[in-house]
């Protein structure tokens, strides 16, 4: 047996020094090796005696009856005990991370990790006739949408991208003939982290040709049904589904928690009855309403745009209600939900008169809206829809836009974008492109619902920290300007940073 000497271990030393030791050397050796050594134990493996078995571990119906020990590599002073109970700091915990991944919870939230994929790709490739394809890395910024990281090249003033999606790549491959398309696929943003975001991340990405909204939908429940673990109870499909604005006029979001209750309701055709000024002053307005949502023991109402305040609201009075003792969201549930009808674009927040893709630029218009894209596109729905799991979006796709005519009118009359960036897919969408549509689960969101993890950090063996820094590796780094000198680049040092660099 070679084993690492921990409270975790497989062999438990109590065991062995239960009638085990042969001789004393070997007793006092494994005595006295620090906590977290590897050691190499020669021995007999024999029943336990009736009675001292231990269902709490794999090992625990054996015993070994030592002969020889020798240790392999002694451990030097622990920097945090790796036990789940104990409480470390994050930032240790990312320093260290190899000695955190030793812990019972780690181990476990990556094993069902791994799982859960074999499952799923058992499923695309060998149920349903998909195929496994992976897509560059390097390419090129994408109109909208979240932002890239560059990647800097040999030709002057040149950059890659690292894609935030395979999305281009996954429409190109519809019109290369593969109808049927998925990848546990690496992506990139380069945003601030949360706890339900990192700069780098996977998503199992998945595209078809020749479906509709449905067809995706009944193909995802499948997926999880089929990848759902025993230990967390059945899911039922299908899954219930809302339209956009029921769930802004409900919940106050486009990602409610079903959970529980607490819906918003509107009150202002009772209010109009009443001579309240502010509330008359409130309900003048154009659109002037005035919405409450109903908390166990207490009230709250609001008027003007207070929908997503009151969601915001009713999330926050769940979470004080429930440190309260009142229980409202049962932890062991997994209530899904399709949310369906998004409006096709939005205003920009840093400039209302102008457009942006609600999802991204390439999502077709709802089949009764096309005729608004081109006279009021403000009012049109697309194709996009969302998988909400306990208030969280673990998925999104859409119905893609397959003529080049109309992408193109989108990129140029609507966004206001240049369309020759993605001249290449326009082409494409030339040559006889099939109707197409996908989808992305968001794999670490999915992953940490499913072990109820606090953050997507505890089931990414090495994952950035909340600033988007490797703190193990101590990435990024700084690069010599011998370095940078075949990419064209000079870096600019703040005053403060060059004389720490002379330094």
């Amino acid at each position: 047996f070679i084993f690492p000497l921990c409270s975790d271990s497989q062999v438990d030393l109590s065991v062995m020094r239960h009638g085990a030791f042969a001789h004393s050397h070997v007793k006092k050796l494994l005595s006295n090796a620090p906590v977290e050594s590897v050691v190499r134990v020669t021995g007999i493996v024999s029943s336990r005696p009736p009675g001292q078995e231990n269902p709490k571990m794999p090992t625990g119906d054996i015993e070994v009856k030592a002969e020889t020990a020798e240790i392999l590599n002694s451990c030097k002073k622990l920097p945090f005990e790796i036990k789940d109970f104990i409480k470390k700091s994050e930032a240790l915990r990312m320093q260290y991370r190899y000695l955190d991944l030793r812990s019972f919870q780690l181990q476990y939230n990556l094993r069902l990790r791994s799982h859960i994929v074999m499952r799923m790709r058992e499923y695309l490739c060998n149920l349903h006739g998909f195929v496994d394809v992976e897509t560059p890395t390097l390419f090129k910024r994408t109109p909208g949408g979240a932002k890239e990281f560059l990647v800097p090249s040999r030709e002057a003033g040149k950059f890659y991208s690292l894609p935030q999606s395979p999305q281009q790549f996954k429409q190109l491959l519809m019109v290369g003939g593969l109808d049927r398309y998925f990848q546990v696929a690496r992506c990139y943003r380069d945003e601030g982290s949360r706890p339900d975001r990192q700069p780098e991340f996977t998503q199992i990405d998945i595209e078809m040709s020749f479906v509709d909204q449905a067809g995706i939908q009944r193909l995802i429940e499948g997926l999880l049904q089929y990848c759902w673990p025993e230990e967390r109870g059945p899911i039922v499909t299908p899954f219930p589904s809302m339209t956009y604005k029921e769930a802004l006029a409900d919940y106050g979001t486009d990602k409610p928690d079903t959970r529980f209750g607490m819906k918003i309701v509107d009150i202002s055709d009772f209010l109009r009855r009443l001579d309240i000024q502010f509330v008359q002053n409130a309900l003048s307005y154009p659109h002037g309403t005035v919405k409450a949502i109903c908390i166990p023991q207490g009230v709250v109402s609001g008027a003007l745009h207070t929908c997503s305040a009151l969601g915001n609201l009713r999330l926050e009075s769940a979470d004080l209600l429930e440190a309260a003792g009142l229980v409202l969201r049962d932890p062991t549930a997994f209530h899904f939900l399709w949310v369906v009808d998004f409006p096709l674009f939005l205003p920009k927040e840093e400039n209302p008169t102008e457009l942006e893709s609600a999802h991204h630029p390439f999502t077709a218009p709802h089949p009764s809206d096309t005729s608004l894209l081109y006279s009021d596109p403000t009012k049109a729905r697309s194709q996009h829809y969302d998988l909400v799991l306990n208030g969280s979006e673990v998925g999104g796709g859409s119905i893609r836009i397959h003529s080049a005519e109309q992408q193109r009118f989108v990129l140029e009359k609507v966004l206001k974008e240049d369309s020759e960036v993605l001249s290449h897919l326009l082409e494409a969408l030339e040559f006889g492109a099939p109707p197409h549509g996908g989808i992305a689960l968001g794999l670490d969101r999915l992953i940490s619902l499913i072990v109820d993890a606090p953050s997507i950090r505890d089931v990414i063996a090495f994952p950035k920290s909340f600033r988007g820094r490797d703190l193990m590796g101590n990435a990024p780094d700084y690069v010599t300007p011998e370095e940078l000198e075949p990419y064209h680049i000079q870096v600019s040092w703040p005053l403060a940073e060059r004389g720490k660099e002379k330094l």
